[in-house]
């Protein structure tokens, strides 16, 4: 490897906006986020579905999740 082209590597405390601190390295030592793993909404379980113009509605009506189970039709009798 060459020497003097590599980063240095210090240990870093990672500030949240929610308040949340935790350490990691980086290059340089502290590092300010908007959200974090304790705030995001992905991982609090906070997400909600945005349906916007029915399309949840519309995707279920037409690849049927409807509210009635199909019933297969009975075989006719063979003679």
């Amino acid at each position: 490897m060459k020497a003097k082209i590599h980063p240095q590597y210090v240990e870093a405390t990672v500030t949240c906006a929610c308040g949340n601190k935790f350490k990691t390295v980086s290059m340089k030592s502290e590092l300010h986020v908007e959200v974090c793993a304790k705030c995001h909404p992905f991982f609090t379980g906070k997400q909600h579905l945005m349906d916007i113009q029915g399309r949840v509605e519309r995707f279920n009506k037409r690849y049927g999740k409807n509210a009635e189970p199909s019933v297969a039709p009975e075989a006719a009798p063979t003679s």
